[in-house]
């Protein structure tokens, strides 16, 4: 008898690429409470399966596999490459992904009101943002020309967001100059290659590996005299300038809406991708 109500719990995998600690513990906690308010109390009537990747995106694949081979009933992905990976280890587990830039482009869904297959989610229109976090550099320094972008060319979000300034670049009269890392050793050389090439401003991509080390791309932007502008006002409380991005807990609540929906029967390919509606601008005075 206990075993069968054992086996009644419905299981939650939480893929991600980012170390267990910061943020991604910050999410779920949202997660947990928007749960709880709908009536799931973990432990009794819901569980948790946790994956981190430790910024090591090779590790996601073998991960996924993990969650997959323990039977979950609902795969949460929040990030781009961790939702890649979910969906070639499994074609029936229900993907409910919070945080990818463009769901399309990375080849994961049909279109956001009609996702087909086995994910839906929640997008943060990243790309579209990357273009306008470089317009609001210009209008914080009339006379820029030359602006340095930090990107992961391992992250497929981070790679979309870059194809985005390049494009944005071109409008608005600004030359890039790529600073592309995909290991935090290499930070201090790519930041002294921004400065011999003469950029007078810096724009981060939103990637796991930027976001593990926010305090010292920070320290090193206002060490090399670069102003920046980042995706999320954490960047900001450690010190950077300043940061055009989405509300960080909304795709946490609004994914609890949609695990909910889909134990209760709902199927992916009939949830649409909801998308942000909230933005937020924020400058940090002392750093200015």
């Amino acid at each position: 008898m206990e075993a069968q109500q054992q086996a009644k719990v419905p299981k939650i995998g939480w893929l991600t690429a980012r170390p267990a600690s910061g943020e991604a513990s910050a999410g779920s906690e949202v997660m947990r409470r928007m749960l709880r308010e709908l009536g799931y109390i973990e432990g009794k009537n819901i569980a948790f399966e946790y994956r981190f990747a430790d910024n090591k995106l090779d590790r996601l694949p073998a991960l996924a596999d993990e969650l997959v081979r323990l039977k979950v009933d609902v795969l949460l992905t929040p990030g781009t490459g961790g939702t890649l990976a979910a969906k070639n280890a499994t074609r029936t587990i229900p993907i409910v992904f919070l945080g990818v830039g463009d769901p399309v482009a990375a080849g994961l869904v049909d279109s956001l009101a009609r996702p087909g297959g086995n994910i839906t989610g929640f997008t943060i229109i990243a790309p579209v943002l990357a273009g306008k976090r470089l317009e609001l550099l210009k209008e914080t320094i009339p006379k820029l020309s030359r602006v340095a972008v930090l990107w992961d060319p391992q992250d497929p979000s981070s790679a979309q967001q870059w194809k985005e300034s390049q494009l944005a670049a071109r409008e608005l009269g600004l030359q890039l100059h790529s600073m592309e890392v995909s290991s935090a050793d290499k930070y201090e050389s790519a930041f002294k290659e921004a400065t011999n090439a003469r950029s007078a401003a810096l724009a981060v991509t939103q990637d796991p590996l930027a976001l593990s080390n926010r305090k010292r791309i920070a320290d090193l932007a206002t060490k090399n005299r670069l102003p920046a502008i980042y995706g999320r006002g954490d960047f900001v409380d450690s010190g950077g300038l300043m940061s055009y991005g989405a509300d960080q807990a909304e795709p946490y609540r609004r994914g609890a809406v949609f695990v909910d929906k889909i134990l209760k029967g709902a199927k992916p390919t009939d949830l649409p991708i909801k998308r942000h509606t909230k933005f937020e601008l924020v400058i940090n005075l002392k750093t200015a």
